[in-house]
């Protein structure tokens, strides 16, 4: 069992307190379900910061025909393999989300190891499940969480390679998530226009031209191998376009725009 590393921290922990949080995030978004979505792009800071983009794409994303969410997040702790997915049940306040066994076993395991230390203190994907399973409810689903502490080009070639073909072999619906903010602690004008500018390849599912923009512009986005990887997987499954469904940054939270975090929220279809 993966217990919750940050409840009382990033989110409430206590289940009807967290589940205010969740509708207060909701609250002033329309849920208007988008048939066709392959990926997204999703943040994982404090509810307080990111919960309202975060809840944005949430609204968006088909949730009674997703049989499965693999959710690609990034490495902060520095521990385990270096390209590590679960296999462990992981319980949050709101209940157990049981890993997609049979899609973990059948990952090919040229890259992506088994491993659960890389994912004991990790944020990135655990913030995302509480969203989850408030907007299944009762519908059961499965989890793929896949830690990444590499985010170069050709390490994120093969996991969206690997991620597609095994998503080929099952008669199932899957829905990527890349866990990632954008720019950090910077003044807000600046992270604004960085992030416009990464996101704007994204949305054009140009994987090089991202990788450009991140480099030339020295993005602090955490999750670029997370969201590349993302992207050659729901490339290589049909998808020919994203959207940007919301973006925000700390500052429109805390009023302090001299340094801020980017946040934004992407749907891929």
């Amino acid at each position: 069992m993966r217990r919750a590393a940050v409840a009382g921290a990033f989110y409430e922990a206590e289940e009807s307190r967290l589940e205010k949080q969740l509708k207060e995030c909701f609250a002033g978004v329309t849920r208007e379900e988008k048939e066709g979505v392959l990926g997204a792009v999703v943040p994982h800071a404090g509810y307080m910061y990111s919960g309202g983009v975060a809840a944005n794409v949430y609204a968006k994303l088909p949730m009674a025909d997703v049989d499965t969410f693999v959710i690609l997040g990034p490495n902060h702790q520095g521990m385990g393999s270096l390209v590590a997915v679960s296999a462990d049940t992981w319980a949050t306040p709101l209940g157990d989300v049981e890993a997609d066994r049979a899609f973990v076993d059948a990952l090919p395991k040229r890259i992506i190891d088994v491993d659960e230390t890389a994912h004991r203190y990790e944020h990135s994907i655990e913030v995302q499940l509480p969203f989850l399973q408030f907007r299944c409810g009762d519908k059961p689903f499965r989890l793929v969480p896949i830690c990444m502490g590499l985010s170069d080009e050709e390490t994120a070639r093969e996991v969206g390679e690997d991620l597609a073909n095994t998503i080929a072999q099952f008669d199932k619906k899957v829905v990527v998530i890349a866990s990632s903010d954008f720019t950090h602690y910077e003044p807000d004008r600046i992270a604004r226009e960085k992030d416009e500018y990464v996101i704007e390849a994204i949305t054009e599912l140009d994987i090089g031209k991202f990788y450009n923009r991140i480099y030339e512009r020295n993005s602090t986005a955490c999750g670029a191998g997370p969201i590349a990887a993302m992207m050659h997987a729901a490339k290589k499954l049909g998808a020919t376009q994203g959207e940007l469904v919301k973006y925000a940054t700390s500052g429109d939270i805390t009023g302090d725009m001299s340094s801020v975090v980017g946040y934004g929220g992407i749907i891929i279809f």
